[in-house]
């Protein structure tokens, strides 16, 4: 009867405690489900480390076999081309004569010189002893000697112009091009042949590049060469020199390689060259793998970036040049330390993730 009373007096509070029980347990099951959803919208991501790195990036151009020594050679009077004395192809020496001009106008205008200076010395002669016997004045005198002069000087420039009625080699190589023949007018300074240097170490590519390639380069770096005559004999070479001024035509800077010859290999002025340079300075930039690219317009790409609070955050970058699996970024990702190289085409900003390794 005293424990069914006891009962009886605390049968509230036992139905309290109980309840109060399985409420703990009921909040306790819910907060487990809403971590574990929480967990669930978790996305699982990779990461890898924004890298700065000197990356070796060659220029690329093409071009032209050719000589580094070149000339166009022109009478230095006009008149009517008397011989060509060589061809096409043909192998000349340096002081060769190559061709002359018809001399007959040429001796005339010489020998008439040498008349008039004759004239000028008999006048200037008269004129002194007219003036020496007070007959002429100092005036006339001065101007007999003036005309002299002018006759005397007349007679250099006719001497001068008869020596180059004819072309000479200016140089040891070969004729490239005849442009004019026998017969024919020529004017003063109208190339007749095209010569080039033809040593071993006279071959150059001649190609045009960019403002930017033109600027990392230096004179004597090294160049490696494929000519499509050999396509399997690579050839090595460096840059012997890079223009000041940009071509006005197409905007791109000159540069010249040299050609390092070979004994079983033999050049020609025309061969079709590819090359590639290889700059000595290279500068540190930022480094990605390809893999962060979720999407990519032109030089624009965009990545995900990892924060301190392990929340993805959407990027713009420039890309600068892909290297290999990786991409050199020129800019947008200064602050940044850490993309996302897997799980990110699930990604939207601001998203929490969850890093595996």
């Amino acid at each position: 009867m005293l424990l069914a009373s006891i009962f009886h007096k605390h049968f509230g509070y036992f139905l309290l405690l109980g309840g109060l029980h399985l409420g703990l347990v009921a909040c306790s099951g819910e907060a487990k489900d809403k971590k574990k959803q929480v967990q669930d919208e978790l996305i699982a991501v990779r990461t890898a480390p924004v890298e700065r790195l000197v990356v070796d990036r060659p220029v690329l151009s093409s071009g032209v076999v050719s000589s580094a020594a070149e000339a166009r050679l022109a009478f230095k009077t006009g008149g009517v081309i008397d011989k060509i004395l060589v061809v096409e192809g043909q192998n000349i020496v340096k002081g060769q004569l190559l061709a002359t001009l018809n001399l007959t106008e040429i001796s005339a205008q010489a020998q008439q010189a040498q008349e008039n200076l004759a004239k000028a010395e008999r006048d200037l002669e008269r004129a002194k002893n007219l003036y020496e016997d007070s007959v002429a004045t100092k005036e006339q005198y001065q101007n007999a000697s003036t005309a002299y002069n002018i006759a005397k000087q007349s007679t250099v420039i006719a001497g001068f112009n008869q020596s180059y009625s004819e072309i000479r080699a200016s140089l040891t190589g070969k004729v490239m091009k005849k442009i004019m023949n026998e017969g024919e007018v020529v004017s003063p300074g109208t190339p007749v042949f095209m010569i080039s240097a033809t040593t071993a170490n006279d071959w150059v590519i001649k190609v045009g590049l960019s403002d930017r390639d033109w600027a990392r380069l230096q004179v004597g770096d090294p160049a490696e060469i494929n000519l499509d005559a050999y396509p399997d004999q690579p050839l090595k070479g460096f840059v012997r020199e890079l223009a000041e001024t940009a071509d006005p035509v197409t905007g791109t800077f000159e540069c010249e390689v040299s050609l390092i010859p070979q004994a079983d290999i033999k050049f020609a002025a025309g061969l079709i060259a590819s090359v590639e340079i290889k700059p000595k300075q290279n500068q540190s930039q930022l480094v990605i793998p390809l893999a962060a690219l979720v999407e990519t317009k032109g030089k624009t790409g965009i990545v995900f970036i990892l924060d301190e609070q392990q929340i993805a955050r959407r990027k713009e970058i420039r890309i600068a040049f892909l290297s290999g699996d990786k991409v050199v970024v020129a800019q947008g990702l200064d602050s940044a330390t850490q993309v996302i190289t897997a799980g990110s085409p699930y990604l939207s900003e601001g998203q929490k993730v969850v890093v595996q390794q």
